[in-house]
């Protein structure tokens, strides 16, 4: 008997606490409230995916004990670790604790890095220690960034992961440098995107100014395309409820099989 097709994939997502057990990080640029791997599965259930991808988020700093024992618990989960090249990781084991990726930042402006984040000059130090675990990378930046660092993506030995569709700046539109940019990694299968698209629509009336720029991916390369949740949603209110953003990247992807390419076959070839 043919086994069931999985339900797919929520590539983003965060845990914490309970506070009690996993304490924040002193130094935060943020306190959030508990959002337990508990209510996440419930998420998952309640939008019918059997998969999630939980990123270690700044608040913890460099202590991954809740994402680690988290993925010990539960088969259905894989996890995105901070790691540093200054501390020396030990990568060897991480992959079979469940652990996919290991996460950076470097966005525009004078900050470019962020507290309780690891640098894209980390990326570049660890990256072939990264592909000889198995392992990928993902970074959080925008497309302002982007034409500087394309180059050094392309010559990376693991492939990369662009959270939250790039950062694209919705009032410039899809031919904004940048964002050409990002189509370009992503046509040429140099870099692969996560479809988020919210958190760069906050202010406006609806979503819908974000079609455009999540059609314009589909068309460069819906095989290096991802879909996540960002759940819970931190510091935004009112948060947006993880079901309508589902239904909403179903709605402009249009086509179900191609959505269910996005949903179960992209992400099987990063996360499983």
């Amino acid at each position: 008997m043919a086994l069931p097709t999985p339900a797919g994939w929520d590539c983003h997502a965060h845990v914490f606490g309970p506070y009690e057990r996993y304490p924040l990080a002193a130094q935060r640029s943020y306190t959030p409230p508990e959002a337990t791997v508990a209510q996440y599965l419930a998420l998952l259930d309640r939008l019918g995916l059997s998969h999630g991808v939980l990123v270690h988020p700044s608040a913890y700093g460099d202590d991954a004990s809740l994402l680690l024992d988290v993925l010990a618990s539960h088969e259905r989960l894989r996890g995105v670790m901070v790691l540093r090249a200054e501390q020396q990781p030990a990568l060897a084991g991480l992959r079979d604790r469940g652990v996919r990726a290991a996460r950076f930042s470097h966005r525009s402006g004078a900050a470019g890095n962020f507290a309780g984040s690891a640098s894209f000059d980390d990326l570049l130090a660890l990256a072939p220690a990264l592909a000889d675990a198995g392992l990928h990378a993902e970074l959080w930046t925008d497309c302002r960034a982007l034409p500087e660092l394309a180059p050094r993506l392309r010559a990376l030995p693991v492939p990369v992961v662009i959270d939250h569709m790039g950062g694209f700046d919705a009032s410039a539109g899809v031919d904004e440098p940048g964002f050409r940019t990002l189509l370009k990694l992503v046509e040429s299968g140099h870099a692969w995107v996560k479809l988020c698209a919210y958190r760069n629509l906050l202010g406006r009336p609806d979503f819908e100014a974000g079609r455009v720029f999540h059609e314009a991916l589909l068309a460069a390369n819906p095989l290096r395309l991802l879909w996540g949740s960002d759940w819970p949603h931190l510091r935004v209110e009112p948060a947006p409820d993880a079901a309508e953003l589902l239904a909403t990247f179903r709605r402009w992807t249009g086509d179900e099989a191609l959505a269910t390419q996005i949903l179960v076959a992209n992400p099987a070839a990063l996360y499983a």
